[in-house]
């Protein structure tokens, strides 16, 4: 008879129970592990998320505009027949400028003075001592690119009332700012403000000499402290943030400015004018500083037939500087630069009404062919702009 083979039901309840526990053991343990991943994960974008950020640049609100200085335009005997080569009374200038019309172009203000007045055809064109320059030298710098003139000088008056008011009429058909001679009292009182890049600024020109008797408070604008702080009172008013001032003044022929230069460029830097360019000269004078008021105390003659004199008298320079607002309201300068520049001309000969092909030349594009000796020319007069300061 088959025995049916016991088995024993203790060991395989204790081998049950370890197997559920392994089973038990692993379930947690992965379990577990997952959480911690998930932890981790969690960790991380927590830790994201405070990670501090780069802050963003602050956004620069300062406003600028780049300017474009020259001095003086002296339209001599010389150069009248140098412009009308053909007698036919049609004058052509532009090819005089040739080297300067370039560089134009990248600034936002260009400046020059108007030395000698344009008084119109019906007067008579004429030069030294009585000054009146034709249309076509205005027409010239406008289409250059000039678009800021002083008017205010000593030979304003020279062909009188009549030609000063046709002056005014010409620049006022080309829509560019101008100062210095007005129509009426009202005119000379009314401050105009004008804008550049979002820039507010007053354009005031000044002379502190005239060769003929003024008429009137209005027609030529001559200089007096009690003027310029009404004038320069009443801009600030109306909400200029920079102000620009002509001065016509000093002595003639002379690189060093007087002291009567010194006290008006002081007066007018404790007023807060921020940029003072001066002229009649005729010869470079100092760039400087009083405070924070650049003052250029003459550029010299930007186009003449004063070279027959000597190359004093023949070099003028340009200047550029950009003039930064920030948004407190305070006015810097940055990249103030200058050079030389020679009113050239072939046949320079000592009859001054013979000299011919005129070119206004940066000292850069100049040889010895052209001035003798030039470079030491050039470190002398340097020695006179930089009296003060590094450029």
């Amino acid at each position: 008879m088959n025995k049916k083979r016991k088995i024993k039901k203790g060991p395989i309840i204790i081998l049950a129970i370890i197997f559920i526990a392994l089973i038990v053991v692993s379930f947690k343990l992965f379990s577990k592990s997952d959480n911690n991943k998930k932890d981790t994960k969690k960790d991380n974008k927590t830790e994201e998320k405070k990670k501090p950020q780069k802050p963003d640049k602050p956004e620069n609100k300062d406003k600028r505009m780049s300017v474009f200085m020259v001095g003086d335009v002296l339209i001599h005997q010389a150069i009248l027949n140098d412009a009308d080569s053909d007698g036919d009374g049609n004058y052509e200038f532009r090819s005089m400028f040739s080297y300067i019309e370039p560089m134009l172009k990248k600034y936002d203000l260009r400046y020059c003075n108007q030395e000698s007045t344009i008084g119109g055809k019906n007067l008579g064109i004429s030069a030294y001592p009585g000054f009146n320059s034709p249309d076509e030298i205005g027409d010239t710098l406008v289409d250059m690119g000039f678009n800021m003139v002083s008017l205010a000088n000593n030979h304003t008056l020279d062909r009188g009332i009549q030609a000063v008011n046709y002056s005014n009429n010409y620049w006022k058909g080309k829509n560019i700012i101008t100062a210095g001679t007005y129509a009426s009292e009202e005119e000379r009182n009314t401050i105009t403000i004008h804008e550049k890049n979002g820039i507010k600024f007053a354009f005031l020109s000044y002379t502190t000499i005239s060769n003929a008797t003024v008429p009137n408070n209005y027609i030529l604008n001559m200089y007096s402290n009690e003027r310029a702080s009404a004038d320069v009172t009443k801009a600030k008013e109306l909400g200029a943030e920079v102000i620009i001032v002509a001065m016509h003044w000093g002595t003639e022929y002379t690189n060093e400015e007087t002291n009567s230069q010194k006290q008006i460029a002081e007066y007018l830097a404790n007023l807060g004018v921020n940029l003072i360019i001066g002229a009649h000269p005729h010869v470079v004078e100092p760039i400087t500083y009083i405070n924070d008021t650049l003052v250029i105390y003459s550029l010299g003659n930007f186009i003449s037939n004063q070279l027959f004199l000597n190359e004093n008298a023949g070099t003028g320079m340009y200047a550029t500087v950009d003039i930064v607002v920030d948004e407190n309201g305070k006015v810097t300068f940055e990249n103030l630069n200058y050079e030389l520049l020679l009113s050239y001309m072939e046949n320079n000969s000592s009859v001054a009404n013979n000299s011919r092909n005129f070119k206004v030349i940066p000292y850069s594009k100049l040889t010895n062919e052209m001035l003798p000796n030039y470079q030491a020319f050039q470190s002398e007069l340097e020695s006179y702009v930089e009296r003060y300061q590094e450029i």
